[in-house]
Order: structure tokens, then C-alpha cells, then sequence
């Protein structure tokens, strides 16, 4: 072993292949181009694959493996949503996330946890009994319990009533949980690589080939590749690869940042979200404490935290929890999220024809990974779209159809 270790430790290239085996060189074609390397392209290469037998596929990432969005979301898994849609849709989501490490054989860590939605006001009470209403319509878990509850779930949260925000109940939903997020994305990489879907990093699309409203080709730095279908998913630059098709989408690309504290003992066990604070917490298996809040009130195509976000959510985690002062923070970072109008996704066909988008995903893109990748290999191998994907088509906000899922995310609005 210390031999081993000596003799990679003195190369300059490591010799171990990465988990979705050797890089190739791009063909000048491929059956279909996937465009984005985070968990929804990779979940959709795998399925197409696995569903479909379409295997002539590559997948195309400017950056490193889930090096965008994937890797700088807190990993919060959930179905409580508010409208029947979003509850459905994210309702078969945490299914196939429940039974995701056994079927293929890679541990990405997931963790049932439970998941409380704080109510510090009478409005914000109505509006949990109101979800927990419709989530129990469509089978889904949840309930609205009081602080007595709160308490036996959760005894470190502070419940004093002599505070800014008093703790008056919660949405508790059961299923609530946490995943290891980079280790999604490299689950569904090895698998699709093992079927034969080739993945190319550090391969920046320049354009997409359009001819007669077709498309037919996207453009990279390392060569024009022609195809036969496109799939965007490329989660807070979507309306800038979207453009190079000619498409302008309903969409604002919105800073959202969190950070980690260094590793403490166990005590958190489940997720904790404030839409009063504007704080949601977890702690990870290694005792970190992730945390995060609002979107940034501007657009900006920025992965860099600030000072002011920090100041302001260290001030509502010890409203939570008083006695985390003597934390030390050892990280903080940005997502870029892609918000649309109604909070809801973008998913399917576009009126360019062979190109497919999944965009939009907001505060709420890595719970879906594996329906995403499920339902856009089931419309792009099918051309037709299924019906849980048909409320969040493109066209409903040019027929006034918008979702409205104001359950999106309780801190991100």
C-alpha cells in the first residue's frame, strides 16, 4: 500500500482512469448531443441508454465533471410542494432517489432525514396546513405539527417565545432528505459510461447548427459535430445556450449562495427551512452544517459568495440555534439559478425542431435529477413530450398557463 501510494504520488499523471473511463476524441457525429455534464444531462445520457438502447451519445461540459450547479447545491431532497404538478413531478423524483444506490451499485450517500418548514406567523400556518392538505390529496407525506412536535423531532432548535420570529408550527414531511451531490452526478456517469455515452469535459459549445428551424449540429472549440437531437441542460446559463439557437426563454440567471461550517458533533438530524429567517440548514454525514438563503435581489452570472449574505445568515442561524456562535465558517460559494416567472421548470421541446431544454430549475434542480433524466430520455427517444412534463412546456406562458408553485422553495422567493 505506502509502495502504491509513493509510486502514484511521484507521477505527474495520475495513471487511475476516471470513473467514466478514458477520454476520446470526438466523432463528427453522434445520434444525439447532450449539452451540460451535471446530473440532468448525465441522468438523461444514462437513460437513453439504458431505456432506449441509444447509446451514440456525448456528452459536452465546458467545465469538469458536475462542475456547475450539481456541485454547488446544498442536496436537499423533497416532494412538499404546493400544486399538483410539482407535487407529482418531484413526488416520483424522491422515489427513484430512495432506490438510486441500489440500482446502480454506487453509494451516493442518501440519507432520510425528515424536513421542517418553519411557520413564525398565522399566514404562514395557513399556508402549511394548505400544503400539507394537497400533499396528503396526492399521497405524499407531510402534516403541520406545533412546537410540541417541533421539539421532539428537533430539541436543539430554540422555541423561546420572547424572540422577533417565534417558532407557531411547521410542514413536516417525512421523506425529507440529503444526498451526497457530486456522488449522483458520478453514479449516473459510470453507468452511462459503461453502456457506452461518451463524455467529453472541458469541450465548450460555441453555437448550435440550425437549418430549415432543425437542428442539426452544435459547434465546440474542439469541432463542429453534427447530430440528430440536442438536449440542453445547463441549469443558470440556459437562456445564454438557449440564444445560440435562436431561443429567448422566460428566464433570469440569479446568484443563490450558501456555505459550510467546519465538522461538529452530530445534532441536527433534520432539515430545517425558514421563510420568515430566510435560512435553510442540514448537517451533512462529516457533522458540517450546510446552509443557505435567499437568491440575490439582481441577476448575475456570478459563482463568488459575499460578505453581506454571510453577516445576514449567520444572524438568522443563531435566532435558530443560539449556541452555534463559536462556529467557524469554512466555505461559501454561489450557484447561478435560472428562475422563471412561475417558479416552476422549463422542460421539453422547443419550437426549433430536434432541440430539447430542461431549464428553469431555480432553487429546486438537484431534487429532480433522476425524473428529469428519466422523462427528457423519454421525450427526446420518443418525440413525445409525457404528460408530467406537459405544465412546464415552453408554451404555457404564451397561453397564460403558468404552474405558479409558490412551494418551490421557502427561503429562494
Amino acid at each position: 500500500m505506502p509502495f502504491g501510494l509513493l509510486k502514484y504520488g511521484l507521477n505527474r499523471r495520475y495513471p487511475k482512469d476516471p470513473l467514466y473511463g478514458k477520454p476520446k476524441s470526438l466523432k463528427p457525429s453522434y445520434d444525439v448531443v447532450i449539452i451540460g455534464a451535471g446530473g440532468h444531462g448525465l441522468a438523461a445520457a444514462y437513460s437513453l441508454a439504458k431505456d432506449y438502447g441509444i447509446t451514440d451519445i456525448a456528452v459536452l461540459d465546458k467545465g469538469y465533471l458536475a462542475g456547475g450547479n450539481t456541485a454547488r447545491n446544498t442536496a436537499i431532497i423533497r416532494s412538499n410542494y404546493l400544486t399538483p404538478e410539482g407535487v407529482q413531478f418531484y413526488d416520483e423524483s424522491v422515489r427513484l432517489y430512495q432506490g438510486l444506490s441500489k440500482d446502480l451499485d454506487f453509494n451516493i450517500l442518501y440519507s432520510e432525514r425528515g424536513h421542517l418548514t418553519l411557520a413564525h406567523t398565522d399566514a404562514a400556518i395557513r399556508t402549511a396546513r394548505w400544503r400539507a392538505e394537497v400533499n396528503k390529496h396526492l399521497g405524499v407525506n407531510s402534516e403541520l405539527i406545533f412546537p410540541d412536535r417541533i421539539a421532539e423531532l428537533c430539541p436543539e432548535l430554540s422555541l423561546a417565545e420572547d424572540v422577533r420570529y417565534p417558532i407557531l408550527g411547521a410542514l413536516y414531511h417525512a421523506p425529507g432528505a440529503i444526498a451526497r451531490h457530486d456522488a449522483v452526478a458520478w453514479t449516473y456517469a459510470r453507468a452511462a459510461a459503461a453502456l457506452g455515452v461518451e463524455i467529453h469535459t472541458e469541450t465548450e459549445v460555441t453555437g448550435i447548427q440550425i437549418e430549415n428551424g432543425r437542428a442539426v449540429g452544435v459547434e465546440t472549440k474542439a469541432g463542429n459535430i453534427s447530430c440528430g437531437r440536442v438536449l440542453q441542460a445547463v441549469a443558470g446559463m440556459s437562456s445564454v445556450v438557449a440564444k445560440m439557437a435562436g431561443l429567448e426563454l422566460p428566464i433570469r440567471s440569479i446568484p443563490l449562495q450558501a456555505c459550510v461550517t467546519e465538522p461538529v458533533k452530530p445534532f441536527l438530524d433534520p432539515i430545517i427551512v425558514s421563510g420568515s429567517l430566510h435560512v435553510y440548514v442540514s448537517q451533512s454525514d462529516r457533522g458540517e452544517l450546510v446552509m443557505g438563503g435567499s437568491v440575490d435581489p439582481y441577476p448575475l452570472y456570478s459563482t463568488r459568495s459575499t460578505l453581506e449574505f454571510k453577516e445576514e445568515l449567520m444572524m438568522h442561524m443563531l435566532e435558530l440555534f443560539p449556541f452555534i456562535g463559536n462556529l467557524r465558517v469554512l466555505r461559501q460559494w454561489a450557484g447561478i439559478a435560472d428562475m422563471t416567472p412561475d417558479f416552476s421548470p422549463v422542460m421539453g421541446a422547443t419550437p426549433v425542431e430536434n432541440y430539447y431544454i430542461d431549464s428553469g430549475w431555480g432553487t429546486w434542480g438537484f431534487k429532480a435529477t433522476p425524473v428529469c433524466g428519466k422523462r427528457m430520455a423519454e421525450s427526446v427517444a420518443t418525440g413525445i413530450v409525457p404528460d408530467v412534463l406537459l405544465p412546464f412546456a415552453l408554451e404555457r406562458f404564451f397561453r397564460f398557463e403558468q404552474v405558479g408553485e409558490r412551494g418551490a422553495a421557502s427561503v429562494g422567493h
